[in-house]
């Protein structure tokens, strides 16, 4: 339930957050020019980056609550969120939509209910001429993201972690702790809503959550700079990749032909991914059965991977083409 208690609107950021907040919104915009959707749940996090984005841009800082429709608290909420807003001046509106259809393995509730919220928070920035779009992702979160992928296996670009920038979404505050979010929502006179989700042991984020906080030894900052390393490396392998692309992956007639020969393992997965996007952009690649095919192929054998049909013509050449449809029985 959203809190019943009149927040004293009245009251300053902190000018030493604020002045913080500034150097870090800097690295990902202009403050100067940029015009902020924050995406505000009513959560302590999100309060905080809206209190910080609003005190720093005032009316060039615009909000927006996502109402998923899961939760029949979620519509109160949002409705108190728009009043705190309205009570201070910031645009704000209510998005809702209807979630995607569950498709492929992986695509649960939260996924969907995550592609829809970014959907929404798009559409609606171009709406209102927004040209960054934040969320409050913190060093917290950055911590649960990373372990929760290492016990998944994943590979450089998965314990990236969340990245500062994707497209016009930044995310600000990677290197806040969330008591030091929290503490910038109590200064202002505020008691944020609290999502049940965050503490119910059905989620593995909650569970986890749970366990990191009897643990004192863990630095989120240091954790943090760790994914940053990580997606700086993630971003030099991309450019990498590319750039063989040019040089080894030819078109033939409806085929690609993929020069692999002498090249790290790696880079080989990710060449042989590209080959298959550009084939078939609506393939649902998964890590393991894109390890199976650059094996299959290393041996000598053919492979299947969404609809796209690869064979190894010799240890140089890959040739990657449509597969034929299927016959029906």
């Amino acid at each position: 339930m959203p809190p019943t208690n009149a927040p004293e609107l009245t009251r300053a950021v902190d000018s030493v957050a604020l002045a913080r907040f500034a150097d870090d919104l800097a690295l990902l915009c202009d403050p100067a020019e940029a015009r902020v959707l924050v995406a505000v749940s009513g959560g302590p996090d999100s309060l905080a980056l809206l209190l910080l984005t609003h005190a720093l841009l005032g009316e060039r800082c615009v909000a927006a609550t996502v109402d998923h429709g899961l939760r029949p608290e979620a519509a109160e909420e949002a409705a108190w969120v728009a009043d705190l807003c309205a009570a201070r001046g910031i645009d704000h509106a209510v998005l809702r939509g209807p979630l995607p259809e569950r498709t492929g393995h992986t695509a649960n509730l939260s996924a969907r209910a995550r592609a829809l919220r970014y959907e929404l928070l798009q559409a609606h920035a171009d709406a209102v001429g927004a040209t960054q779009i934040a969320t409050a992702h913190h060093a917290d979160d950055q911590v649960e993201t990373l372990i929760m992928r290492l016990n998944r296996g994943a590979g450089v670009g998965g314990l990236a972690g969340v990245r500062a920038t994707s497209g016009r979404v930044i995310r600000p505050l990677l290197g806040w702790r969330r008591a030091e979010l929290a503490a910038v929502v109590t200064a202002a006179g505020i008691v944020a809503v609290e999502d049940p989700s965050n503490v119910s042991d059905r989620f593995d984020r909650a569970r986890l959550r749970k366990h990191l906080a009897a643990i004192d030894w863990i630095d989120p900052s240091r954790v943090a700079a760790s994914a940053a390393a990580l997606a700086d490396a993630e971003e030099a392998i991309g450019w990498m990749v590319r750039q063989l692309g040019t040089d080894r992956i030819a078109a033939e007639g409806d085929s690609l032909l993929l020069d692999p020969s002498d090249l790290p393992f790696e880079l080989v997965r990710r060449l042989v991914e590209l080959c298959v996007r550009q084939i078939d952009p609506t393939a649902e690649i998964r890590g393991s059965a894109l390890v199976r095919m650059v094996k299959a192929l290393e041996s000598g054998e053919t492979a299947m991977l969404g609809d796209v049909a690869a064979v190894a013509l010799s240890p140089a050449a890959w040739r990657f083409r449509k597969a034929p449809p299927r016959r029906l029985l």
